[in-house]
């Protein structure tokens, strides 16, 4: 038998991490001397601290832990599946940091040539287009942010396929209209459009008018710069908000391999302000 200071030296675990874990019912000690309190732990509860302190090492949380260990006869079986979604969890942390650190050294350089951190906002190009009528098949619904990647997919395959269904023509790449300017508690309310050349039941008209129309190359995070941009030049010129604003995507997510390859137009629907007295 191992003393609590013994097996904590062992397994460079405190004595009081030691006594939560019981608490918690993680691990118990083997045995507790009743005169004295003292805990004493067996050998055989060394390759089970050790255990624990491997998946903690993973970022799995104490509570995950408890329930891969209740597991038992499926131990292995459940083990495998946690590591493998804790792995593919960890590689798109590591991708998002990478992501942050080339964005630090990006800045880092223009703050070494005399530039501020925020001068890429002059590099978006702002234009005013007029834009066409056109005919939209669409769904329409309230969607939470972290919901959106998920409604992004399902929407647009339910519109594909109902395109196909009615033997339609795709007009121009998919779209999405923001019609609420801010997240309310049931969400953002969003359509999910595609334009086609027919007039059909179930399509309705959208006549987006004139626009401020900006190309986005790039992350779909650097997308609130194209807003503060677009909204900056319209309150310059003089102009406000007629329509709902909507983004149009050129290229497909699901078919590029990088981030950089993203293609994203963004159109905010404007008229001329009334002049005041």
């Amino acid at each position: 038998m191992l003393t609590i200071g013994e097996f904590s030296n062992i397994c460079k675990v405190s004595t009081k991490t030691l006594r939560y874990y019981a608490e918690i019912g993680l691990i118990l000690p083997d045995a507790i001397n009743e005169e004295n309190g003292y805990r004493y732990y067996s050998i055989e509860q060394l390759e089970k601290m050790l255990f624990i302190n491997r998946l903690k090492s993973y970022h799995f949380s104490l509570e995950e832990i408890k329930e891969i260990l209740k597991s038992e006869e499926q131990i292995e079986e459940k083990l495998f599946l946690a590591l493998a979604h804790k792995k593919k969890d960890m590689e798109q942390k590591a991708k998002e940091l990478d992501k942050t650190l080339q964005q630090l050294d990006h800045d880092l350089a223009h703050l070494k040539q005399g530039k501020s951190i925020m001068s890429y906002l002059e590099e978006i190009e702002v234009q005013l287009v007029e834009v066409p009528k056109m005919y939209l098949m669409s769904i329409r619904k309230m969607v939470h942010e972290y919901e959106f990647a998920d409604e992004y997919k399902n929407s647009f395959c339910n519109l594909f396929q109902k395109i196909q269904n009615k033997n339609l023509t795709m007009y121009a790449p998919p779209m999405v209209l923001f019609h609420s300017a801010e997240f309310s508690p049931l969400g953002l309310d969003t359509e999910f459009a595609i334009p086609i050349v027919e007039y059909a039941k179930g399509t309705r008209d959208f006549t987006p008018g004139l626009c401020l129309k900006t190309v986005l190359k790039g992350s779909y995070s650097n997308l609130s710069s194209v807003y503060a941009k677009q909204r900056e030049w319209a309150e310059t010129k003089g102009y406000e908000s007629s329509n709902a604003l909507y983004e149009v995507y050129i290229t497909d997510p699901s078919q590029v391999e990088s981030e950089s390859e993203l293609i994203t137009e963004v159109y905010y629907p404007v008229r001329k302000k009334a002049k005041t007295n």
